[in-house]
Order: C-alpha cells, then sequence, then structure tokens
C-alpha cells in the first residue's frame, strides 16, 4: 500500500471527434450522469452548486473548471467528510480527433486495490464518453 498519496495515473482514451465537441459535451455538467457513472447516476443544480449522488461516495459537490478553450475539464469533488479531491482532465486535440486524459491521484491511506478500481471506474466513464461522443457510436 502506498499511503504518502504522492503516486498518479494517467487515464486516456482517443475519441474520433473534435477536440471542440467533446469538449463541448463532456464539460456540461448536465451530461454528466450520461457518462460519468463513477462520479454519480445523478446531478443536479442546488443552490449554485452541483450536487452529484453517488452510491460509493454519498452525496458529493462537484465544482467545475469555468468554461475555456484550452480545453480543461478540471473538478474539484467535495465528499461528505468535507475532503476535496482534485480532478485534473485535458480534453486535446490530436488531428481531427480528441485524446481525453485524466489524471488520477492515489488519496492517502488508499489502498493498491482501491486505486486500481478507480482507475478502472475511471477508463469505463472515458469509454462511455466515447461511445457518446464519438460518430456513429451513439446518440450526440
Amino acid at each position: 500500500m502506498n499511503s504518502t498519496g504522492k503516486e498518479s495515473r494517467h487515464v486516456n482514451i482517443h475519441i474520433a471527434s473534435p477536440v471542440e465537441e467533446v469538449y463541448s459535451y463532456a464539460s456540461d455538467p448536465a451530461n454528466l450522469p450520461e457518462w460519468a457513472l463513477g462520479l454519480g447516476g445523478s446531478i443536479e443544480n442546488v443552490d449554485g452548486q452541483w450536487v452529484a449522488e453517488s452510491s460509493s461516495m454519498g452525496r458529493v459537490v462537484v465544482t467545475f473548471s469555468p468554461e475555456n478553450d484550452l480545453g480543461v475539464l478540471d473538478h474539484d469533488v467535495t465528499l461528505p467528510s468535507g475532503e476535496t479531491v482534485h480532478n485534473p482532465v485535458r480534453v486535446i486535440a490530436d488531428g481531427a480527433g480528441s485524446d481525453v486524459v485524466f489524471t488520477l491521484r492515489r488519496r492517502p491511506g488508499m489502498s493498491d486495490s482501491d486505486f486500481r478500481r478507480d482507475a478502472d471506474m475511471v477508463a469505463a466513464d472515458l469509454a462511455r464518453l466515447k461511445a457518446l461522443t464519438e460518430p456513429g457510436q451513439g446518440p450526440r
């Protein structure tokens, strides 16, 4: 077990859609329940804050980076304990397509199996994002 919390893992996927389209879809908090199931099955704006209901984490507050032209989809997740987890995410142009990169950071005290489970959930979320935003893969 790595208890320092200093380990990071980059989880990425290539999507055959322009960076603007992927960013536009993924940056809309209302779309999160369709592709980011690791964050929760629902999200709502409550008094100016985005609140998600997660079966594994409980009720969490999600704060998103301001809209930008750089493909930055960073978001902070404030857990019921009050701990805030920063999640760096980038949508990067790759020719006519996009690479989406999520940097997963191990939290202090997190076991190897929990870190692996989180990475697997992020990979599944990115696969759903690909299915929803790539031509011929799903609704747009």
